[in-house]
């Protein structure tokens, strides 16, 4: 496969909106499970506590059957019943979403063939145009997560054909209630948490609410071992009669040892691919991984009449890593590797102001949106001077043949940190969006963006400079066929700014390129079910491509590709009956380069999932369930110049939980069942995933 960069710090954060969106409408497990509530005439603040609708893919306040682009939930229900406290499990329960960790502590998200680079908390967000997620974010601070499947470039300024992926956090409630849960599980996993919330004042216009959780354990893999402490603390309440001011705070220390740093070497010299133990690892004891994240926020709502709403919002977000690494690949008929260790930082501030609301134009009502957004972010990353690997470059340690023991190398005798890179970005755009109400049926959704983006730095010698501006149109249409079955179709131009190098060292011009998306989404069993199908095609120009080859500072080298996507998507969610929840997904791709070949083979060109929860009107405090996920075959090229394959495979999970008491309850988890054997990933680097584990917890609410 191709190796991933030597340097594992991100060096480019690409900024992207800051529209704050509330969730997406839909309860646990059941996207469009129950009927839609009726629109109250009167506004009352202290409701939205509890009862926040969606702004979606489009700004405005749609459902998911109404919104014209495929969007998938995933609950706290779900994220409890499988036993998923980390942001990477839980998105594999997700229709199309890909999530790919190459390495032990970076994950890329892929849905449709190309990378989410949009990764969002409460609409708000600050990706990178890597498209990389460095660190397992803990998911016990989130109601749930939305997925918005294909271009979003409305949504998000700058963006790809991928989609967006939206964190909903836990906010206060009106009433007082809490939870603890401990959790023990294979590898000697232990987990903490608790979750409390009460009113603060006797009025109830202010609550707030308390979310922490502590993990620690080893890993199936040889000397990999982590621990990951989260807080989060959120307030809010009513200022005035019309007004709501929410405050909250929130870090994250996610630690961990032995990691792995690139790809195990599969392929022999005679081109024959080896099959290693399922805890295979490249590390050496001494290695390790710290990231740190910090994130602050302050919104204000206020109520302008019956129809509108303003809104402001300010955001930040500082995450600080600290690596002391080693990476082995094979270089001729030898295995080398390299020590390397530094530190990063990156500090972003994002600022918004939006209003919505409704409006009536020739005898009907239709919805609009309007905003401006502000986002600046400086990033900073230093590398140690070493023994083995100097600040800029890096000497090649001989190996003996694969596998080796943890304690082989010894770990440099680092120097002082040294500047490699540098970067400052700023995004300013103004957007709207509308949706008019041409028929009782047909209904039109229209929005443009303008975006202004600018970035300067270095690194290692080479500016980053460039400013560039866009403005992307959006448009949907959406008929109903029937009181349950509803048409779409939607285009988007895409505009995504680069910070890959070719061989040349210079960076990339912006990809662009546009999305086509047709579907349908039908309820069934009294609104208790929806189901969806969706086709799609979208075309990128210029697409930052990696070569197999490195620059002399052991950087990868890009090269502009255009790819177009083509495929299919179905989903089923909902409640079958009273006692079967249900969520399905299936999806289909082809994906070809310039000259119509196929491209992107690390990338599955089809993949399934499921997960059904059921309840035994016997015995009632008795529930189980299991998720299932499938792929095809993926393969790659090693820098040895032979393909590595994985054929197709399923992953298949269960739980069984009892309920001791009305509010306490027991649950016993276990993951891939069937002991599958699989390369998780072949995309820049991959190594086994996890056999057979088991996970048992205790939940107490109160």
């Amino acid at each position: 496969m191709n190796p991933h960069p030597l340097r594992p710090v991100v060096r480019s954060i690409a900024l992207m909106t800051l529209i704050v969106q509330p969730p997406l409408m839909g309860a646990a497990w059941a996207q469009a499970s129950a009927p839609v509530e009726p629109t109250l005439k009167e506004v009352t603040i202290v409701q939205q506590r509890e009862d926040r609708v969606s702004s979606g893919a489009t700004g405005l306040d749609l459902d998911i059957k109404e919104t014209p682009q495929s969007i998938s939930i995933v609950t706290t229900e779900q994220m409890r019943d499988f036993g998923t406290s980390n942001l990477n499990e839980a998105l594999r329960l997700s229709t199309g979403i890909i999530v790919d960790e190459w390495e032990t502590n970076r994950t890329t998200f892929t849905a449709r063939g190309f990378d989410i680079a949009n990764t969002q908390i409460d609409g708000v967000g600050l990706p990178n145009d890597w498209g990389i997620v460095t660190g397992a974010m803990d998911s016990f601070g989130y109601e749930k997560i939305e997925v918005i499947r294909g271009a979003n470039g409305l949504l998000t300024g700058v963006g790809n054909a991928a989609g967006t992926i939206n964190f909903v956090r836990k906010r206060p409630t009106n009433k007082e209630q809490g939870s603890l849960g401990l959790s023990y599980g294979s590898w000697g996993t232990t987990r903490v948490e608790a979750d409390y919330s009460r009113p603060l004042t006797a009025d109830r216009r202010w609550a707030g609410r308390v979310v922490a959780a502590r993990e620690e354990g080893g890993s199936h893999l040889r000397s990999f071992d982590r621990e990951r402490t989260f807080l989060y603390g959120v307030v809010d309440g009513q200022v005035g009669d019309n007004g709501l001011l929410t405050l909250g705070l929130s870090h994250q220390q996610s630690d961990s040892t032995g990691n792995m740093w690139g790809a195990l070497t599969f392929m022999n010299a005679d081109g024959t691919q080896n099959a290693w133990g399922r805890n295979a690892s490249t590390t050496q004891d001494w290695t390790r991984w710290d990231t740190t994240t910090k994130t602050a926020f302050v919104e204000y709502a206020h109520q302008i009449g019956m129809d509108w709403q303003l809104k402001l919002a300010y955001n930040y977000r500082a995450i600080d890593n600290d690596s002391k690494l080693f990476y082995a690949f094979p270089s001729g008929s030898s295995l080398v590797g390299y020590a390397w260790g530094g530190k990063d930082t990156m500090d972003a501030h994002l600022a918004t102001a939006t209003v919505n609301g409704r409006f009536e134009m020739l005898g009907r009502q239709h919805e609009a949106l309007f905003g401006v957004s502000w986002a600046k972010s400086e990033y900073t990353g230093n590398g140690y001077a070493g023994s083995d690997c100097g600040a800029s470059a890096c000497s090649a340690i001989a190996l003996p043949g694969f596998p080796y023991p943890g304690n082989l190398v010894p770990e440099p005798q680092w120097g002082p940190l040294a500047l490699e890179s540098t970067l400052n970005q700023k995004l300013q755009r103004a957007f709207g969006t509308m949706r008019f109400t041409l028929t009782d049926r047909l209904k039109a959704v229209v929005g443009v963006n303008h975006a202004q983006y600018s970035r300067d730095g270095t690194s290692y010698g080479v500016a980053s400079d460039l400013s560039r501006s866009k403005t992307s149109p959006y448009a949907g249409l959406t008929f109903e066929f029937t009181p349950s079955v509803l048409g779409y179709v939607s285009y988007s131009d895409l505009y995504f700014p680069q910070s890959q190098a070719d061989a040349n060292d210079r960076y990339l011009d912006p990809s662009k390129g546009t999305n086509y998306e047709a579907g349908l989404k039908a309820d069934w069993l009294d609104k208790r079910l929806l189901t969806s199908v969706a086709v799609f095609q979208a075309k990128q120009s210029g697409l930052a491509t990696p070569t197999g080859t490195y620059n002399q500072n052991g950087q990868a080298v890009y090269a502009p590709e255009d790819v177009k996507s083509t495929g299919v998507e179905l989903e089923a969610v909902g409640r079958l009956n009273n006692h079967i929840d249900l969520t399905a997904g299936y999806t289909t791709l082809k994906l070809t380069g310039p000259d119509g070949g196929d491209t992107y083979a690390w990338v599955p060109r089809h993949t399934a999932n499921l997960a059904l929860k059921a309840r035994l009107p016997s015995l009632p405090a008795l529930s189980f369930g299991t998720s299932a996920r499938w792929q095809s075959k993926i393969s790659n090229m090693e820098a040895s110049g032979f393909t590595v394959r994985q054929g197709s495979y399923a992953v298949l999970n269960a739980f069984v939980a009892w309920q001791l008491q009305p509010k306490t309850t027991l649950r016993f988890n276990v993951n891939n069942i069937t002991d599958e054997k699989y390369i998780n990933t072949l995309r820049y680097a991959g190594y086994y995933g996890a056999p057979r584990s088991y996970q048992l917890s205790l939940n107490h609410q109160f």
